[in-house]
Order: C-alpha cells, then structure tokens, then sequence
C-alpha cells in the first residue's frame, strides 16, 4: 500500500492542500478554514509526487504550464469518473458549458448530474472544472468560489491569448 502525503501550497489564489500518494495526485483543495492554514505544514521532506504536483502548479501560475503531466486517482461513481474525464479534455484557455459538457456525454438530460459531478470534484486546477460556465457565458458554481474561478479563466485566457480580461 502507498503512503500518502498531504502538504500545502501557496498559491496565487490562496492556500491548496494537495494529497495523495506516492503513484498519484488525490485532492487540490482550496482553504478557507482559517484554523487548517494556521496548521499548513512545511516542505520539508515531501515525497517527489508532491514536489511534482507543486512544481507544475508554480508553472501554471507562472503562465508557463498548460497542461498538467501528473496521474490523478479520484474516487467516485461511474458517471462521476467519466465527467472528471471530460473535463480533461477542455482546452487551457477556453470553456465549455454544462449543456456543451452533458452533450459531449452523450444525453442532453445529464445536464445536472454534469454539474453536480463537476462540483464533486476534488483535483482543482488539475482536472479543470473552472472551465465549465453557464451557456448565457456566465460565471456559475465553482467550489472554490466564484473569484477564484474568474481569476483562473483570466490567467488562461491572458496567457493562451493575449487578452487582458474575460469577464
């Protein structure tokens, strides 16, 4: 059995507590709880999958990273599995809709569970589920928060094209 790690990162978005194991990447997670980030461990040594996963969390935030080359292992239904999958395939700087994603799986009444499988989400950044936004072009339901979702797609959108702003 693989021994797992949890670390933290600071990142330009706020705290993320990353886990996982020596093979795989199990959780990117946004902090809020004030009480967890006072306890942040250090870097000390830290096991190479989490140097890794830290290592190309810093390229992207640098613009210099668009595609992540780390495993990922989330637990979840068959369904939830396949969204995450889906998710993998938007490409950095651009966005999908609920409907775009719940017809990609092939039946538009999914469109819900499309959703809440996309909030269920517990590999931030990595599996990019900030790039899935209303069909109006709105921002909606991020986990992380709406702030942060904006901040994300401005990145992207900055660095893969040139633009200043999205929203």
């Amino acid at each position: 059995m693989s021994a797992t790690f949890t670390t933290y990162y600071q990142s330009p978005v706020g705290l993320l507590r990353i886990s996982g194991t020596d093979q795989y990447l199990s959780e990117v997670h946004f902090v809020d709880n004030e009480e967890e980030a006072a306890v942040a461990t250090g870097t000390d040594n830290l096991p190479p999958m989490a140097i890794l996963a830290m290592d190309q969390l810093i390229e992207y935030f640098q613009g210099q990273r668009r595609i992540f080359e780390i495993p990922v292992n989330q637990e979840g239904t068959e369904f939830q599995l396949k969204v995450w999958n889906e998710l993998m395939n938007i490409p950095y700087g651009k966005t999908t809709s609920y409907i775009d994603m719940a017809l990609r799986l092939g039946d538009p009444k999914v469109i819900r569970a499309a959703a809440s499988a996309n909030g269920r989400n517990h590999v931030a950044i990595i599996v990019p589920c900030h790039r899935v936004i209303g069909a109006n072009g709105e921002l909606v339901g991020y986990a992380g928060g709406l702030w942060r979702k904006k901040w994300l797609l401005g990145l992207e959108k900055r660095v893969a094209h040139g633009v200043q702003t999205l929203f």
